[in-house]
């Protein structure tokens, strides 16, 4: 490789020309968003992203747009993987990593994200100024009963600190770690698309359902046909939504794992104790926890999981609720289809008594055409020779009786309900 290096550049005396990326290398365009709420792009490689947020090689595979992955939410040492239906997500402990991506969807969710996070941020922010103005405050008061009172905030602080280090202590609403800000803004923005197209496509199935029972036709058939195809798409993707959900609130052990904010302060607790040793200990001690399996890593890190749950379980219920209204929506394309069979038997069951009705009176005007055949042969009869009112009389009769017989067969078949009325 060295060797051809040095030709290309000797020879020719042109222009040099610029180094490209070697093939293969896969370089591709992120998004980033940091934890302050600002967003940047970024060109990197998969050995970057792999190295930058402890994820192996096949975790990589399901955010690539190219391949058909289920939905999935993926909690590891380092990272969650989020693949939610447009959104294909690396969220960390300080950062959102996705692929760059024009998708309308895709920015609106990125604007979301990044509102979400400047918000509570601010919220953060406002609260520990407070909480400084309410200790200032209460240092310029005199007396035991105020540093009595001073000395029990801050060991209720402390305990409270240690328990959530990202959730401040003042009296309000409870701020999230990043990283549960980043999964909410995932859920939502699937949810939210999710129901969207639930609504549209209420919007369209009802009245192509009802014309369809007013007038079967080709064209409402295949509205419906369609309909129905993108029903049942829907349904599988709200369904595989649910079950990620519903997998990750049966298993404490997943829902640890994503607490990436707690390991990494606990983490920087342990390095932080081990200051006094050698820096050669601390890199071998590093190593060593790093080639750690992760069943020892659960049995040392147990966080409480409520937040995570209660977060999770709002989520769930929502999702259950548009696939509630999916299985409405299919339980009344059923009856619609029920009903279309009833109104085709039906039409069945008339198109045969029609047949019936004509097949009897073909055998009956059969019968009259053999009586008119007998009186056109070449016999010489006493009839023929009779006034004219007798050939009328005889006419007549022979019709008349045709009608009777077809009348006696129609009732006869009505009686034994063989025709309806």
């Amino acid at each position: 490789m060295m060797d051809r290096e040095d030709g290309g550049g000797g020879g020719g005396g042109g222009p040099t020309a610029t180094p490209r990326p070697r093939k293969g290398m896969g370089l591709r365009t992120w998004l980033v968003v940091s934890e302050s709420g600002q967003s940047r792009v970024e060109e990197v490689g998969k050995h970057v992203i792999m190295r930058r947020t402890g994820l192996p090689a096949r975790d990589l595979r399901v955010l690539d747009p190219l391949l058909s992955y289920p939905s999935s939410i993926l909690g590891r040492e380092r990272a969650i993987v989020i693949n939610l239906e447009h959104i294909k997500a690396i969220v960390t402990a300080k950062e959102v990593l996705m692929l760059y991506s024009t998708n309308p969807l895709v920015v609106q969710f990125v604007q979301d994200l990044q509102h979400r996070i400047s918000s509570l941020q601010a919220l953060s922010t406002q609260q520990v100024d407070e909480m400084e103005r309410e200790d200032k405050a209460e240092a310029n008061l005199s007396g035991p009963s105020q540093h009595t009172l001073r000395r029990r905030a801050s060991i209720s602080s402390n305990e409270r600190k240690d328990d959530a280090p990202e959730t401040s202590v003042v009296a309000g609403p409870k701020v999230l770690a990043f990283e549960f800000r980043a999964l909410e803004s995932c859920l939502e923005s699937a949810c939210r698309c999710l129901d969207s197209e639930t609504r549209t496509l209420e919007e369209e199935a009802y009245p192509a359902l009802d014309e369809l029972t007013t007038k079967i036709s080709t064209l409402n058939l295949e509205r419906v046909r369609q309909i129905k195809s993108r029903l049942v798409a829907i349904n599988g993707r709200v369904q595989k939504v649910r079950d990620e959900i519903e997998h990750l609130l049966d298993d404490d052990n997943d829902m640890a794992e994503m607490y990436l904010t707690e390991k990494l302060n606990a983490s920087k607790e342990e390095v932080s104790d081990e200051d006094d040793d050698s820096p050669f200990l601390l890199l071998t001690l590093l190593f060593h926890r790093r080639s750690e399996n992760n069943s020892q890593n659960f049995t040392s890190f147990k966080p409480n999981v409520e937040e995570l749950e209660m977060l999770l379980e709002a989520y769930f219920a929502q999702i259950d609720g548009i696939l509630q209204k999916l299985s409405d929506m299919s339980e009344y394309v059923d009856d619609t289809e029920d009903c279309i069979n009833i109104m085709l038997d039906d039409t069945q069951n008339q198109l045969l008594q029609m047949g019936v009705m004509l097949s009897a009176a073909n055998m009956i005007l059969n019968a009259g055409i053999v009586v008119v055949g007998l009186f056109g042969m070449n016999i010489h009869i006493t009839l023929f020779d009779a006034p004219t009112i007798k050939f009328w009389q005889t006419t007549c009769g022979t019709i008349g009786g045709c009608l009777a017989l077809y009348l006696i067969a129609v009732g006869w078949g009505k009686k034994k309900i063989m025709l309806s009325t």
